[in-house]
């Protein structure tokens, strides 16, 4: 028969809800970053070519995505 686990300490849980929310907040940075860097159209990022047609061309594909 199954046994029930111990309870999870509230100490415990905030530390992994808190870890769980940094990591959203890291990709959130990263992605308001990237973004960014489009927007000025001299990207230093290997994907992306300082060009802006290359770039105008990006964001309306990310635009049409949405």
């Amino acid at each position: 028969m199954a046994v029930p686990k111990k309870r999870t300490s509230r100490s415990k849980k905030l530390i992994r809800k808190n870890i769980w929310k940094k990591k959203g907040y890291l990709a959130a940075v990263k992605a308001f970053s990237l973004a960014k860097s489009i927007s000025t159209e001299c990207s230093k990022q290997k994907v992306f070519l300082c060009n802006k047609q290359t770039n105008k061309q990006i964001i309306k594909s990310w635009n049409n995505r949405n």
